[in-house]
This record gives structure tokens, sequence and C-alpha cells, in this order.
């Protein structure tokens, strides 16, 4: 779907979407899914501390197509969005994806039943949601997150992933994590607030200078 409401377009796009004619088709290997933000947009998710867009930040080289000088100066400015609100909002994502996992919470299908059949639950979401546990956790402590994740994370994380981990392991992990996260919105080094007029400036001046650049 696409939108013009921030001047700028935003966009999602899956090609298994447009492969099944399904809004709700799985993703398959070498399959796309795409988001595209405006950069106003983005800031504004990023200033809240939004799990998904906080990792643009840290993508290493190896992980970018392309890098302009707008995306230079962005990653660059990584300090400027850290704060504790990063952590109530992985505190509330990581609770609700727990809630999700048992049956707790009302959602969409998440459950892959083959996995589920095989394992007792789903190892892939659980997966995910430990991951998120875990790069709040770095996020509060830190005011960064490493990519790709670090050992012996990820291969913990892989471990769950094929089911290695019985769902009572993981769930005892999660609440730990959730306590942990909890914790961190008191101790954390990091500010109570991002610095605004910072970014502020940033995006205003991307703004300009693009449009600018197209007369």
């Amino acid at each position: 779907m696409w939108s013009d409401s921030e001047s700028l377009s935003i966009g999602v796009y899956r090609s298994a979407a447009e492969r099944e004619r399904n809004p709700g088709a799985r993703s398959q290997a070498g399959d796309l899914d795409l988001t595209i933000y405006s950069l106003r947009k983005w800031a504004r998710l990023a200033l809240q501390g939004n799990p998904t867009v906080l990792p643009l930040l840290f993508l290493p080289d190896s992980a970018v197509v392309i890098r302009t000088d707008v995306g230079k100066q962005l990653q660059g400015l990584a300090p400027a969005f850290a704060s504790r609100h990063a952590g109530q909002r992985f505190l509330r994502y990581l609770e609700a994806q727990r809630q999700r996992l048992v049956g707790e919470r009302g959602q969409l299908d998440i459950h892959r039943a083959h996995l589920v059949e095989q394992f007792g639950y789903d190892t892939k979401y659980a997966m995910h949601m430990l991951r998120l546990g875990h790069q709040g956790v770095e996020f509060m402590e830190s005011g960064r997150l490493a990519l790709p994740i670090r050992e012996p994370v990820r291969s913990h994380l892989m471990d769950v992933r094929s089911g290695r981990s019985n769902l009572a392991d993981v769930l005892a992990e999660c609440t730990e994590l959730e306590l942990r996260l909890s914790k961190l919105l008191e101790s954390s080094p990091l500010p109570s607030e991002p610095d605004l007029k910072r970014v502020e400036d940033f995006v205003m001046d991307a703004y300009a200078s693009a449009w600018g650049a197209h007369g």
C-alpha cells in the first residue's frame, strides 16, 4: 500500500502477497518484504524508541546496498535518538509478543502449524521474541545495537529457532528479559529524552536540500 500523507511516499510491499494474491501469504526463501518510510515518519518512530526502526542506525557496511550522504549523516546521528523511551517500547513489544505466543492476547495467526506440530510451539516467533528482548537490554545499556547479533546470544537464538529449547525455558527467559528491561528504565545510562532539536534540525536540512535539488 502507498500513501503520500507525509509528502513523501510511505510504502509496504510483500512479494509473497503479490505472488499468491493473498495479503496474509507467508514469505518463503527469496521473497521480499519491503517497507519504505518518509524520513520524517521514520525519525518520529526512532525518537519514540521504536524497536522496528532503530536497527537502521547501526547497519554494518556489509548489510547496506547504497549509503547516501544523508544516510551517513543519519547513522552518525545515532546517539541523538537514544533515550530511555526505547526501554518502554522494547518492554511493551516484548510483553505483547509473549502474550501472543501463549494465546493470552488477541492476534493475527502467528503460529506456523508445521513448527507447532514438530516442537509444540512456534519456534520462529519465539526466537524473534527473545531477540527483541536481548536487543532491548543491549540498547538500554549502551545506546547501540550490534548487528549481526553477537555470540553467544546469536547461537542461542538459533537453537531456539531450531527447537532445541522447550517452551517453558523460552518463557522463563522472556520473563527474565522483561525484568531486566523494567530495571533499566531507572538505571540505564541513557538520557530520559532524545536530542529532539538535533534530530529536527537534521530532518529539516535534509528536506530543504532535497527540495532545492529538485527545484
